[in-house]
């Protein structure tokens, strides 16, 4: 039989026929919001590993970081989505960058904790 065959043999759904299929249940972990979230966390805690690895907090300590300078080119782009995400400006917000920067760092060494609490307890 030919391919053309084959096609022509094959049932054919109709779209009520799919809105009649039972469709399986997905488990909770693996809904779309929460894979979305667990990459988010993914994101962050490679983005706090790469800070840790390539920052000195002597330097941060003094205000006098460079931090594209500092994280390597393969690490940047995750790292720089992560902290800029973070310290993102809001309509009144007086914060220099740097200022929102260390704030970001602030949030993302909790938000890492936070999940690593959390993953403890569950």
């Amino acid at each position: 039989m030919s391919s053309s065959g084959a096609l022509a043999s094959s049932p054919v759904r109709r779209p009520e026929q799919h809105s009649q299929q039972r469709r399986p249940q997905r488990r909770p972990e693996r809904e779309p919001a929460a894979l979305a979230m667990r990459i988010g966390l993914a994101a962050a805690e490679a983005a706090l590993a790469t800070f840790a690895r390539h920052i000195d907090l002597d330097e941060l300590a003094d205000g006098d970081v460079d931090f594209e300078g500092a994280i390597g080119p393969a690490e940047w782009p995750v790292f720089s989505l992560v902290i800029d995400t973070l310290a993102e400006t809001h309509a009144g917000d007086g914060r220099t960058l740097d200022e929102r920067r260390a704030d970001a760092l602030n949030d993302l060494a909790r938000i890492c904790m936070a999940a690593k609490s959390r993953a403890a307890t569950a």
